[in-house]
């Protein structure tokens, strides 16, 4: 009878928490996506080399990555939605002296300035929602909460062109004001006080300036095997090298601190979390690595315009949301584990035959493949992530966080750099004709295909609970 009461859905205070939490995320997912279409603009507007442009991006990821182990200190020490409120409002006047920036210089430090803020957006987001949520509603709460992370890649290219085209490019960053105007308030009103998870814990100085520098130099490391379409090239093996050192040195300090840290290793104890930390790494190599190649392939062999391609990856983000309710309820009700391997399977399907795609591949066939790809997409992350939390103390959330958010920053970078290079090492050396071109491409999809398979390992190890 009680499972009865249960089943119509969320409890409204935890709906509306849930929702406000999620407004607030859709300006710095937007944001992250639109400013990819104004890179053109921006070239012209400022006259400066697309090289120094390209900062107002890498920049922007890098203080995302060094924000995110400062935010599981702030939510340690003070009220949490105090401290979310504050960096929505922050994303917002930065977002406004993005738009208004005079020169290139003050442009990218603007941008410096909004990653920061969208950093520390993240993983307290995560933490609220699994407090607020509780274990028996974690999965319906991320799917609703994950929602903004869709809409991000689908929404943000087509807004952001329409946007350029209808306005300027000053306007991608003024929208994001009438976003927080209404997110705040909602916010204030909805989410509730959340005290702090440990206020006797002191700032770990060490810890917080090893893993900011250690992501930072990993991701720009990364960044250098994209433009160099290689990982084998001194700049790469450099800041790697340091990043890789920094993990060494921060793995010893913890162990010498017996897990006193910002981020202690004895997470990994958990057997959910690193199966999840495992599991998420690989999916964002292989869900987003494609997610750079394919608008390139419409436009490079079909000619589309920018909006045109991001128009074509409408049926992937609607696969991604016809499934994200009942993902979901799956989760919250039979575990992680068997989400996860379903997901896989239909996700392969939806890959694989874009291996073989060529310029003359209907668009019909295109979206129906598409399609089915998106259903899978939120199978895969959403229960992923709600397992990274399962049996985890309170006072462990913000922590889990910040390793969570680590783990998907390098894999994103990591998969776009994979991809990246897979396609322009397929085509060296070839003539440069519509075939010889589809191979690089057909390559790094065969890379995506093999990283999807690969994570059915680590899913084994995924949370199943018995059906009643």
């Amino acid at each position: 009878m009680a499972d009865k009461v249960k089943e119509p859905g969320l409890p409204k205070e935890i709906l509306t928490a849930a929702w406000a939490i999620a407004l607030a995320a859709i300006a710095p997912m937007l944001d992250s996506t639109m400013v990819n279409i104004a890179i053109d603009k921006l070239n012209k507007d400022f006259n400066t080399p697309l090289d120094t442009i390209q900062w107002s991006i890498t920049g922007y990821v890098l203080a995302l990555a060094i924000a995110g182990p400062v935010s599981g200190w702030l939510m340690n020490k003070f009220n949490g939605k105090k401290i979310f409120i504050g960096a929505v409002i922050a994303f917002g006047v930065t977002s406004v002296l993005a738009g208004i920036s005079w020169n290139i210089s003050s442009f990218v430090f603007f941008r410096l300035l909004q990653g920061f803020s969208a950093g520390i957006i993240t993983p307290i987001m995560s933490t609220l929602l699994v407090k607020t949520a509780g274990p028996e509603n974690l999965g319906k709460v991320i799917a609703i909460v994950s929602t903004p992370m869709i809409l991000g890649p689908i929404l943000g290219p087509v807004i952001g062109g329409f946007i350029v085209q209808v306005a300027s490019w000053h306007w991608i960053f003024f929208i994001n004001v009438f976003i927080v105007l209404i997110a705040v308030p909602f916010m204030m009103k909805t989410i509730p006080d959340f005290k702090p998870f440990n206020k006797d814990s002191k700032l770990d100085v060490f810890g917080v300036i090893n893993l900011s520098l250690m992501s930072a130099t990993v991701i720009y490391g990364i960044t250098k095997a994209a433009r160099h379409a290689s990982f084998n090239n001194s700049e790469t093996i450099l800041w790697m090298g340091i990043g890789l050192s920094l993990a060494v040195i921060y793995f010893i300090y913890n162990r010498i601190r017996k897990n006193q840290t910002v981020l202690p290793m004895n997470l990994f104890a958990h057997k959910s979390f690193t199966a999840s930390s495992i599991g998420l790494l690989l999916a964002n190599i292989a869900i987003l690595g494609p997610m750079l190649i394919l608008p390139l392939f419409f436009q490079n062999f079909r000619h589309f315009t920018a909006i045109e391609a991001a128009l074509a990856l409408i049926p992937q983000g609607v696969g991604m949301l016809v499934t994200r309710p009942l993902i979901g309820k799956m989760i919250d009700k039979i575990g992680a584990k068997y989400v996860v391997m379903v997901s896989l399977v239909l996700s392969l399907i939806g890959s694989i035959p874009l291996i073989f795609i060529t310029d003359k591949t209907s668009m019909i066939w295109i979206s129906i493949v598409l399609f089915i790809r998106g259903t899978s997409i939120g199978g895969i992350n959403l229960p992923l992530t709600s397992d990274a939390y399962t049996g985890l103390d309170s006072k462990q959330l913000p922590e889990a966080s910040i390793g969570i958010n680590i783990i998907e920053n390098l894999g994103s970078s990591f998969g776009s750099a994979v991809i990246a290079t897979v396609v322009a090492n397929a085509v060296q050396g070839l003539q440069p004709t519509i075939a010889n071109g589809l191979k690089g491409y057909h390559a790094g999809f065969l890379v995506s295909a093999i990283v999807l398979a690969v994570i059915f390992i680590p899913s084994l190890f995924l949370t199943h609970k018995q059906s009643a």
